[in-house]
């Protein structure tokens, strides 16, 4: 599972943050594999920002889910802190730490001037991986005599967060990849495909593909769709006013007056999301795996109602316990 700390309406960002620590524990009780948190900078609806801040306090208030980002944007950050944090929380929580990383940069030009770091920053990005990869083993060159001592000799597994060209340099590096259709279905199996084609065996092991999807599971089809509502609205006033809103109810959302270039969008964001009862989920998860060969998925769904979101993650994870579908949160 990823989370991303959504703001809901008339809350605030601190109980958001909250609410991720508490509901880290939830699913880790209902049986899942990974709990991750995201980076997300100057984003009104989405209280990620510090994303190792906030995988130390919840990896700090559970005990046997693994716990990793989604992904920290490295062109953000010097490689060597990056390390240095990485190591300090293998050290504390060994075996149970994943390292997310990804090539985004801030959303505006004021975000990345304030982040003291622009586009041409993320065209480093494969040099900045490999940087950040050698404090680990202690084989990094660009900055001699250097090391991050926290994470020398500490083994935490990397997962290259990819929508299309950086499923090429997962499989250059040799490293897990996480991808999504953010640029359609087509586009993501094809850069599947070249990914395990061009797949470099490392000693991160064999090619390993994490589909990242929205998922939703209730009672009816309706009732699963409502739950994807809130996020899929926030994502298209982002896409159509350039901010991204506190999540609202889906009652909400339908009684807001709406422009059919909105509406188109909000049709597609909801469109290219699983959701239906247990039996529909499974049908869409099973070809969603046969189209990909996906060795795992990650849910990133996100709704304004908790008991309700959790409730669909139960749900999930009763298809699991069944013994019919192979779903990793």
């Amino acid at each position: 599972m990823l989370d991303r700390s959504p703001v809901r309406a008339n809350s605030s960002p601190g109980a958001a943050l909250r609410e991720t620590v508490a509901f880290a524990r939830e699913i880790e009780a209902l049986g899942y594999h990974r709990f991750w948190v995201s980076e997300h900078h100057s984003v009104p609806g989405i209280a990620g920002a510090a994303p190792l801040v906030l995988a130390s306090a919840v990896a700090a208030a559970t005990s046997t889910i693994r716990v990793g980002t989604g992904g920290v944007m490295l062109p953000n950050h010097p490689p060597l802190v990056v390390a240095e944090q990485f190591g300090v929380l293998e050290s504390l929580f060994p075996g149970r730490i994943d390292m997310g990383l990804g090539r985004s940069v801030g959303f505006t030009g004021g975000i990345r001037r304030a982040l003291g770091h622009g586009k041409d920053d993320a065209e480093r990005f494969g040099e900045q991986v490999s940087e950040l990869l050698g404090y680990f083993d202690g084989t990094q060159e660009r900055h001699p005599g250097v090391h991050a001592v926290a994470a020398e000799g500490t083994r935490v597994p990397a997962f290259l967060l990819a929508t299309g060209a950086g499923a090429d340099l997962a499989a250059e590096l040799g490293l897990p990849l996480v991808i999504g259709a953010i640029r359609g279905e087509k586009a993501m199996i094809d850069a599947i495909a070249r990914y395990r084609d061009n797949f470099r065996q490392s000693s991160f092991g064999p090619a390993y593909v994490i589909v990242s999807t929205a998922v939703s599971v209730a009672g009816n089809s309706a009732r699963a769709r409502d739950l994807l509502l809130p996020e899929a609205w926030s994502t298209t006033y982002s896409r159509t006013r350039g901010e991204f809103p506190p999540l609202l109810a889906p009652d909400q959302v339908r009684a807001l007056s709406i422009t059919d270039r909105e509406r188109e969008r909000l049709d597609q964001a909801l469109a290219g999301q699983i959701h239906g009862t247990e039996s529909e989920v499974l049908d869409r998860l099973e070809g969603l795996a046969g189209r990909t060969g996906a060795d795992e998925f990650l849910i990133t769904t996100a709704s304004h109602d908790r008991a309700e979101l959790l409730e669909s993650y139960r749900r999930l994870a009763g298809l699991v316990r069944a013994g019919v579908a192979t779903v990793a949160g």
